[in-house]
């Protein structure tokens, strides 16, 4: 019986592997057959995702997606390296609490680079002649901030709307390159952001936000499944959306 999902022969580039919703979805993506490429800061922990990947033949590559400009020359490095790429899932992300009488311009700007700008580079970079094979997938990881709203966030917020955007215009545009591109919204998730959140608020406010996601707090698994789901085949016939995976939060 043919797995729909099954990545075999695929290379894949992660971004935000080392933890979180990068790490699980690597760890998905190696146990369909797929061939990785992690992508992260710190190699330490990139390397603690390669150890649990099933197969061979995978790569870390440590990379900081603040560098924007040199986002495009990096994939084709990749590329002549490793092969030319079947997709890429861009997970790493900053979340940053800071509410309008604290924002400085600076922060701003770093969240807008990493979020937005480096997913426009990254689909910039994938195109390349020679660095992609047809056809491919991209995946954001975006938020349900970028659907709804919390006070306080509202730099992360607007960079999520923007990727959210983003998907819509740059489906139509590499569509007929053959490249799907699309995103999926998470709502809360059990990874170490959610760890460092819960320490920030009390618990009366932690409870709350919980309350919120009928179905509980989801793990990475709920969110890497998602994106399975876009990569492979059973996405086919999918470009241009946003997947929201939230336990039942933008329902209310």
């Amino acid at each position: 019986m043919v797995n729909p999902l099954d990545l075999s022969g695929r290379l894949m580039l992660v971004t935000g592997a080392s933890s979180g919703i990068g790490r699980a979805t690597s760890v998905l993506l190696s146990s369909l057959g797929a061939r990785l490429i992690l992508a992260g800061r710190n190699v330490e922990r990139l390397n603690g995702t390669f150890q649990t990947l099933c197969g061979e033949s995978h790569g870390i590559e440590p990379f900081d997606l603040e560098d924007v400009p040199n986002i495009p020359g990096w994939i084709r490095e990749l590329a002549e390296k490793h092969g030319r790429l079947s997709g890429i899932v861009h997970s790493a992300g900053i979340y940053v609490t800071q509410p309008l009488r604290y924002m400085d311009t600076e922060e701003l700007d770093r969240v807008m680079r990493v979020n937005f700008a480096a997913a426009v580079q990254l689909a910039k970079g994938f195109r390349q002649k020679g660095c992609s094979v047809k056809p491919g997938s991209i995946v954001f990881v975006s938020s349900v901030m970028g659907l709804v709203a919390q006070p306080g966030i509202s730099a992360y917020c607007s960079s999520k709307g923007a990727v959210n955007s983003l998907v819509r215009s740059l489906a139509l545009e590499l569509a007929p390159e053959g490249i799907r591109v699309n995103a999926v919204n998470p709502g809360l998730v059990q990874t170490e952001l959610t760890e460092r959140l819960e320490q920030v608020l009390s618990t009366e406010q932690f409870s709350e936000l919980k309350s919120r996601h009928p179905l509980g707090i989801g793990q990475p698994d709920d969110v890497a499944n998602a994106i399975a789901f876009l990569l492979a085949d059973t996405g086919r016939w999918i470009t241009g959306t946003t997947l929201t995976v939230d336990g039942g939060y933008t329902a209310q």
